[in-house]
């Protein structure tokens, strides 16, 4: 697939929704006025072109217009995407990467694609005949030097790498190293992209520098900031704030297939003057394109002229047979399994732990249990001894007055015997 092809499929959902608005506003005249202008400088806008970009867009098509005697809206149309394709166009939006080695930074905050991004450069780089060499100097992000690891498998390009939390600039440091002892042609760089926290961006950004300017002063350098394009104007914002820690040379715009954002390219580079040097397009290892500012017009308009010869890319660049997308899918799968595996074991880890908290638990309920019986069984004892001694001093009492009983029965026998012995003698 040729490039154009490629870029015009990556712009299918910008091309729906911009191109097909534009066209059903200019059905709507059958003239040449300032209402055509202003609806279609509105759908700009809307299309994340921006405010400035559109307006100025706009200003340029009356312009042209009026100069070349323009009287149809049709007219009107190419005349749309002439312009658009002029603010494109720049000298600088290829790579400048003739020294041996050359070395390229990638920054981004995660999720912009710039583990993806540095996976097919370097995949492309080798298909143009390129010794490329991949430095994993996002130590911070979790995971981010195993994701890299594996583009570079696929890719089959070298990687150096440390463990989680080194400190980057000494990663940069072994890679460069690294790469001119295997006389490589190209380094990447992985780098953090923390704008949460713009100092120690900076610093870092500063080492990194500090160590490159030490290790290949006469290197051709490329800094590339890696932008979402579903992102839309905020991704504008992104390069804005980038760009006061970073003296960024090009923009990498991903995901452009998956949204109806794709003005956004327009906006980077009239607002912000930085070139877009690689569009992603789709998710396949060849799916990073150089930026084609002519290819990219067409794309967003839908259009071939007839002596457009496009170029296609080289055929060393990385095509995926059946073999390689068997083995990805059989790759993907093992990860799958993997996490499923590792899942599962954290699952069972934790019912064990579950487990041994409840016989824990158990085990405490028994041993309360237990004293709670030894201190019933101690305080039935208790009562019960307090019964006995109570009942001692009922039948004390008992004994007592029966004694008491017993000895007036006795005293009263003795005085009546007494008086019978008195009254015997007296007769």
């Amino acid at each position: 697939m040729g490039i154009f092809k490629k870029i015009s499929f990556g712009l299918k959902k910008t091309r729906d929704t911009m191109a097909v608005a534009i066209d059903d506003a200019l059905s709507d005249f059958d003239e040449v006025n300032d209402e055509l202008f202003d609806a279609v400088e509105e759908i700009l806008v809307m299309a994340d072109v921006g405010v400035n970009t559109a307006g100025e867009i706009i200003s340029r098509v009356r312009t042209l217009a009026k100069k070349r005697h323009y009287k149809t809206p049709a007219e009107v149309r190419n005349l749309i995407q002439e312009v658009i394709e002029e603010m494109l166009s720049s000298d600088d939006d290829t790579l400048k990467l003739e020294t041996k080695p050359s070395i390229i930074l990638v920054i981004g905050v995660n999720g912009a694609g710039k583990t993806t991004t540095i996976g097919k450069m370097a995949a492309l780089f080798k298909s143009q005949g390129k010794k490329v060499i991949v430095g994993a100097a996002d130590t911070f992000r979790a995971a981010a030097i195993e994701q890299l690891e594996v583009w570079t498998q696929r890719a089959e390009v070298d990687i150096v790498k440390h463990k989680e939390g080194a400190d980057p600039a000494a990663v940069v440091f072994d890679t460069i190293n690294a790469g001119k002892s295997r006389n490589d042609d190209i380094i990447i760089c992985d780098t953090a992209g923390r704008l949460h926290n713009k100092k120690n961006l900076m610093d870092e950004l500063a080492k990194i520098y500090k160590v490159i300017d030490r290790e290949l002063p006469d290197a051709d350098r490329e800094i590339l900031l890696v932008l979402d394009a579903t992102t839309g104007q905020n991704a504008v914002n992104q390069a804005k704030e980038f760009g006061e820690v970073a003296d960024i040379t090009g923009i990498v715009l991903t995901k452009l297939d998956g949204t109806a954002r794709g003005g956004v390219v327009l906006s980077i580079k009239n607002d912000l003057g930085i070139p877009v040097k690689f569009i992603g397009v789709g998710e396949q290892m060849d799916d990073l394109q150089p930026f084609n500012a002519k290819a990219f017009a067409m794309g967003l308009f839908g259009t071939v002229p007839e002596d457009y010869e496009e170029d296609e890319v080289p055929n060393s660049t990385i095509e995926e047979t059946e073999e390689t997308v068997e083995a990805e899918a059989l790759t993907e799968a093992e990860e799958e399994t993997t996490d499923k595996a590792e899942t599962v074991d954290i699952a069972d880890d934790t019912s064990d732990n579950e487990k041994l908290e409840a016989e824990d638990v158990s085990l405490n309920e028994d041993i309360e249990n237990e004293e709670t019986e030894e201190l019933e069984e101690s305080a039935d004892e208790e009562e019960t001894a307090q019964e006995e001694k109570t009942l001692s001093k009922r039948e004390l009492k008992k004994l007592e007055k029966e004694e008491k009983k017993k000895e007036k029965q006795r005293l009263k026998e003795e005085k009546k015997a007494e008086k019978e012995n008195k009254k015997n003698k007296k007769k």
